[in-house]
């Protein structure tokens, strides 16, 4: 795992559209620090740094400001309307033995027996909810499908999960399929166990919103 980077923040005064554009042109990435019943506070993060942190898949931040470090969960991204710079994020406080809810990604491994044999791989979920202490959170999770044949299935409840995780998805949603090519492949409903739950979101915006103050 990549050693997590310091982010340097600082105070931000000038709020609003025209102003984060302008701090955007200079390297500098609008953000709001919330949580933990203290005040919010809007401040500029470097992008070269938040960049590669998020890049890592990083969730858990620490971030320095007026000489004080601090835990931060990432909670919510939004890009330019191209959907590949960063505009805006929000951070959360925590504590380092909290236990918070994210969205993970999951990454396949290995080729499928069912796909040698002539089938198709179907990646229907990409990314799963659960719930973990913060300083647990993964990068990723990795699944092996190596041993898939055509009609195999690996469903959310297969997934290995870090010591001491709680799966929030449905253990039945269908994370990959191996079908017979020209097979339709049907849709997951909306899952209504994450109604519950409140976890972040990583959002690519399609416009350049007011930020938040």
């Amino acid at each position: 795992m990549v050693e997590t980077l310091v982010l340097k923040a600082q105070r931000r005064e000038s709020k609003g559209t025209r102003a984060s554009r302008r701090l955007r042109t200079q390297g500098q990435v609008p953000a709001i620090l919330y949580g933990h019943k203290e005040e919010p506070v809007a401040v500029t993060l470097n992008y070269h740094d938040l960049a590669l942190e998020l890049q890592h898949h990083h969730r858990l931040l620490e971030v320095e400001l007026e000489g004080k470090k601090q835990q931060l969960l990432l909670k919510d991204v939004q890009y330019d309307f191209l959907g590949d710079k960063i505009i805006h994020v929000d951070l959360a406080r925590v504590s380092l033995d909290e236990r918070v809810t994210v969205t993970v990604e999951v990454v396949l491994k290995g080729t499928p027996v069912g796909v040698t044999d002539g089938g198709l791989l179907d990646h229907i979920l990409t990314e799963v909810e659960m719930e973990c202490q913060v300083t647990t959170i993964p990068e990723s999770i990795k699944a092996n499908i190596a041993n898939l044949k055509i009609g195999d299935s690996l469903t959310a409840g297969d997934l290995v999960l870090p010591r001491g995780a709680d799966l929030v998805t449905d253990p039945s949603a269908t994370i990959a399929t191996v079908r017979i090519k020209g097979e339709a492949v049907e849709e997951e409903e909306p899952e209504e166990a994450a109604e519950t739950a409140e976890p972040e979101v990583i959002s690519r915006e399609k416009t350049d919103e007011e930020d938040k103050s």
